[in-house]
């Protein structure tokens, strides 16, 4: 029995139990109440109306379900953003689905939720993926207007990109299921087809309520924008479907029909099942952050048949490059490795830290995969670059700025899993958020920050001591161990993956042992988009 293994395997099964706990909460929505009112009036929940379009034999990937966790308190919260949203099958073809979570607030757009829907359209546009919106909105969370309607990545973003996604040929489908309010009445009649429920749908610019005010004209909602006036007064919508699942019904067999995707050629045989068990990842991943352990463990677990073909394996051993399959697509992994290294001239190294030869050897594995039109796979647990004197005499900033430059200009897709930390500029140069992976995902024991938790709080109490002492108040050693112990709370609370997940810096936290299905529904959504930019880095540090 190993007793090591065994602490592990609990502590993060614990985790993974409070993920779950925390999922089926924000799966609620709005709560039982709110649900019941929205079936009294015949319609399905937003994540039934999903339900009914999915195939039942194919996997669905939630994207951003812990969107807005914990955020908006003072407004009652917003679970979901108030919007479900992912990449699914309908009739057989891989799409991006959105549904407005009616029992959330109608419905209505909080930040969080125009951030969401823009992510869910990015998807959609890189990978060239139809999309489907089934809109049940009562509008923009007017309390919270200026921080979702004016700017570049707010709400007229969405409008912005349903008329470059049309101009594309990327498939868009509506259905007015609920309200349909103001500006977002453009959202479905911008796509290439909008469908209306009789009844339930209604859309219009503005309500019965702001008629009146505006020309004094007095109407109700249903005369004014329901079913029977777009679909045989104005035209505006296409078809009109007296319940929620005729509607539906109808999204299916259009998706049937659809002609065939552009393939961009990714390698894919045969999936096998790794050798080593995948279950094992959970004794093997360290409870605590700062403990060492075998990346390459990890990776046997993940890949099919736990085949790898490491690159360069005996130099710059604290990133670990090579080549395998994920459920018999061809990927190239880059990945942190944790155990301390020894060099060949004798150097140790510690283990998540990027130094020189390891930035030096991923910038040329990068390269290579974009030469083999091969995507690639980043397993975080980064604490950074190597600091000190010896580091940037050796040029620790050119040779990490090589690796950064390599990953910014990549052209085959990349995928993220943060697997442990994901620690200052070690998150950009492993493809963190900013450098577009198609998909970023973190396990439970993921921590995202500048820095990790101990270090910035140490450095944020030497800061505020020194500010103190200079107004002539030197902290005593009880107020210093007080104020530490405050901002490592504060500062942990802000790394943890939930954190993260809440603000969309990444699309959500995983179980480990999804972590094949996720990156294989990535890299078959990428190959719908085939490669046209020419992969280029541009000038470089030598």
């Amino acid at each position: 029995m190993n007793l090591k293994f065994n602490k592990n395997e609990d502590f993060n099964k614990q985790q993974l139990s409070s993920l779950k706990n925390t999922l089926k909460k924000v799966f609620l929505g709005g709560g039982e109440k709110s649900a019941e009112k929205q079936r009294a009036k015949g319609k399905m929940l937003a994540r039934e109306r999903i339900n009914y379009l999915l195939d039942e034999d194919k996997p669905w990937l939630e994207i951003g379900a812990l969107a807005a966790d914990g955020m908006y308190e003072e407004h009652g919260g917003c679970p979901s953003a108030g919007v479900v949203t992912g990449i699914g099958y309908v009739s057989g073809r891989q799409c991006v689905l959105v549904a407005n979570d009616a029992t959330v607030k109608a419905g209505a757009w909080f930040p969080m939720t125009a951030k969401k829907n823009l992510r869910a359209q990015e998807i959609a546009m890189e990978n060239r993926l139809p999309i489907i919106y089934l809109v049940d909105s009562a509008g923009v969370f007017l309390p919270m207007q200026d921080e979702i309607f004016p700017d570049k990545e707010h709400f007229g973003r969405i409008f912005r990109n349903n008329a470059k996604m049309s101009a594309e040929g990327i498939v868009q489908i509506s259905a007015i299921m609920g309200s349909c309010v103001a500006g977002g009445a453009y959202l479905p009649i911008m796509s290439d087809e909008a469908m209306i429920v009789d009844g339930t749908g209604s859309v219009f610019l503005a309500g019965s309520y702001l008629v009146k005010s505006a020309i004094g004209e007095v109407v109700d909602n249903e005369t004014l924008g329901g079913a029977t006036t777009h679909s045989e007064i104005s035209g505006v919508t296409d078809y009109k479907f007296p319940n929620d699942a005729s509607c539906l019904d109808s999204i299916k067999n259009i998706m049937s029909m659809l002609g065939a995707p552009e393939s961009a050629g990714f390698d894919r045989i045969k999936s096998k099942e790794p050798k080593e068990k995948p279950e094992d990842i959970y004794g093997i991943l360290p409870a605590s952050r700062e403990e060492p352990y075998d990346m390459k463990e990890i990776i046997l677990r993940l890949l099919d048949d736990s085949d790898f073909e490491e690159y360069k394996a005996l130099y710059g051993k604290t990133l670990i490059c090579g080549l395998g399959r994920i459920d018999g697509w061809a990927v190239g992994i880059v990945a942190n490795q944790r155990n301390i290294v020894k060099t060949k001239t004798g150097e140790m190294q510690f283990g998540g830290a990027i130094y020189s030869d390891s930035a030096d050897k991923a910038t040329r594995f990068i390269m290579n995969c974009n030469q083999k039109k091969i995507p690639l796979v980043f397993l975080q647990d980064v604490t950074g670059f190597m600091v000190g004197s010896r580091s940037e005499k050796g040029g620790i900033i050119k040779d990490g700025a090589k690796m950064v430059n390599a990953v910014a200009n990549s052209v085959v897709p990349k995928f993220t899993i943060v697997v442990g930390n994901s620690y200052g500029a070690g998150n950009y140069a492993m493809c963190g958020k900013a450098y577009d992976p198609r998909l970023i995902f973190t396990w439970p024991s993921a921590k995202i920050a500048v820095m990790g938790g101990a270090q910035a709080a140490k450095t944020l109490l030497q800061i505020r001591a020194a500010k103190s002492k200079k107004g002539g108040e030197a902290l005593s050693p009880d107020q210093e161990e007080a104020m530490l112990n405050k901002i490592k709370e504060r500062y942990e609370s802000q790394t943890n993956p939930y954190y993260a997940a809440a603000r969309l810096w990444v699309d959500g936290i995983i179980d480990p042992l999804k972590t094949r299905e996720v990156i294989s529904m990535g890299i078959e959504a990428a190959n719908q988009s085939p490669i046209t930019q020419k992969f280029n880095v541009g000038v470089i540090q030598t």
